[in-house]
């Protein structure tokens, strides 16, 4: 459990990667009565939200608000913004983080979160954007996740099939319900997009910037597949 919450400046980093840090005590005696050995440290990220990332934050709250308002206003994308900020403060934020923040002067690295959080819920919700949502996100890895678990094709958004790219696939007559999966290689694909894709595997992920996605316990329940 955290006791005390004090801000601290690097005062010089080492060449093994150490640093030494100074930070002043509320409370001299508390700290000698409680005999304060270890420090958890948190170390923010000094740079501050870029345009690009306001302007992909906006874009999707506005389709969010679209979507759920049925209209789009001042009022409307306001409230979206609150909800949103809020949703992801408790959900994604780590305990010692979780706080306010501002995206007129919010760090990079949480800009960078938000607009992953936000897509995230695009996704899931299956709410309908007019730009493709790859074009939006921060992180491709984390996107493509996404996709997978909410069987979203990565390159459209629409249904998808799970393609098993090369070195993963499963033979052709093989009860794919009695094949281990965990660790193979997929690609969330509608189906004009996976026939696409099985022309040219390699073409095909560099023309969408897409990125193969593991499979991993979580995945093979949410897609019923055997581990």
């Amino acid at each position: 459990m955290i006791q005390e919450h004090v801000l601290g400046e690097i005062q010089d980093v080492r060449e093994d990667g150490t640093a030494v840090i100074t930070a002043g005590l509320p409370d001299l005696d508390r700290a000698l009565l409680r005999q304060y050995k270890r420090v958890e440290i948190i170390l923010p990220d000094g740079r501050r939200i870029t345009a690009e990332q306001r302007r992909k934050v906006y874009a999707i709250l506005g389709e969010i608000s679209d979507y759920v308002n049925g209209f789009r206003d001042g009022d409307a994308l306001e409230e979206t913004k609150a909800t949103m900020k809020m949703d992801f403060m408790l959900k994604r934020m780590e305990s010692m983080e979780r706080r306010l923040f501002s995206l007129s002067d919010c760090s990079v690295t949480t800009a960078r979160s938000f607009i992953d959080y936000l897509i995230s819920f695009v996704i899931a919700n299956d709410i309908p954007t007019k730009v493709s949502l790859i074009e939006q996100c921060e992180d491709v890895s984390q996107y493509m996740y996404a996709c997978t678990y909410h069987r979203k094709c990565a390159v459209c958004g629409k249904a998808a099939d799970i393609h098993h790219c090369e070195g993963s696939r499963i033979g052709a007559g093989v009860d794919r319900t009695k094949v281990h999966q965990l660790g193979r290689e997929v690609l969330p694909l509608c189906r004009v997009h996976h026939t696409e894709c099985h022309s040219d595997e390699a073409g095909f992920i560099k023309k969408y910037h897409l990125q193969k996605v593991k499979l991993d316990e979580a995945l093979c329940k949410r897609l019923k597949f055997k581990k």
